[in-house]
């Protein structure tokens, strides 16, 4: 059985039309709708089979949907979700991809009405590039969603959007709304801050002789600073904690390096290795 009669995509870049693509190569929705500003992205993603129709009209987008996906900034889905509730049919679910969560959670369920619910999600995956030509239908395979419910989020709806994920091949995971921004800080936000940071430190001479361990270190860089910056802004409480982390370590590390401390700099390094390791396992 179908889990979804119509699933509706706001937001048709590299993680909506890859959600498209996916539902649709594993059927798990009779029909995909997608809403987009431009005509030619729902062009493309029909032509990429996407979705079956778009739209430009958001009530138009939502009517009769069962499923909300909301694949915008973080800074526009809340204003989203509050603008298309009113046009949902009783029994509707909204769920998300952003990137943080507490803010957007805690701010939906005190302004959506009762017969719509919402269930926090973000799915671990994406690449630094963004746009409908970036989609792909494998990209979650193998990936993990963060799903971050509260006591106040309907039961039902937990379970849909379990579902959903669950049947795209990724490991579901559950934290609450905090616990996601605080660990996400740490392992994401703080990455590509470090990220952009390495690169603006760096002068041009050396990036024009800069080895694939810098390309490596400095990938995320090429993501979209008008994403990237409401996205930090989102969680700055959590970042300037796992900054405070950070420069801890780093100060540790100069220090070891101003005394030539061979052997404790051995043990920082090797701490790291070891850690690091271990998420290979």
């Amino acid at each position: 059985m179908t889990p979804f009669n119509r699933v509706t995509i706001i937001g048709l870049g590299l993680i909506g039309g890859s959600l498209g693509m996916a539902i649709k190569r594993r059927g798990l929705a009779h029909k995909v709708v997608g809403l987009s500003r431009k005509r030619s992205t729902i062009q493309e993603a029909k032509r990429l089979r996407a979705i079956d129709e778009g739209t430009t009209d958001s009530v138009r987008a939502v009517s009769d949907a069962d499923l909300v996906v909301l694949a915008a900034p973080v800074e526009a889905i809340t204003p989203l979700a509050q603008r298309l509730a009113a046009s949902l049919k009783e029994g509707s679910v909204i769920t998300d991809v952003g990137s943080t969560k507490a803010k957007i959670v805690r701010e939906l369920e005190r302004s959506l009405p009762r017969w719509v619910s919402f269930v926090g999600a973000h799915p671990l995956a994406g690449s630094e590039k963004r746009g409908i030509a970036a989609a792909s239908a494998q990209l979650f395979d193998g990936s993990r969603c963060i799903l971050t419910p509260t006591a106040r989020t309907n039961p039902t709806a937990l379970r849909k959007v379990k579902a959903l994920w669950s049947a795209l091949s990724v490991d579901v995971v559950t934290l609450s709304p905090k616990q996601h921004d605080r660990l996400l800080a740490q392992t994401s936000h703080l990455a590509h801050l470090v990220a952009f940071g390495l690169v603006a430190a760096t002068d041009r001479q050396a990036l024009a002789i800069a080895p694939r361990s810098f390309l490596d270190a400095t990938r995320v860089a090429k993501s979209d600073p008008d994403l990237w910056d409401d996205i930090l802004l989102s969680n700055q409480k959590a970042i300037l904690a796992a900054m405070d982390r950070f420069e801890k370590r780093w100060r540790k590390a100069r220090q070891l390096l101003v005394r030539s401390d061979h052997q404790a700099l051995r043990r920082f390094l090797a701490h790291a290795y070891a850690k690091r390791h271990v998420l290979e396992e």
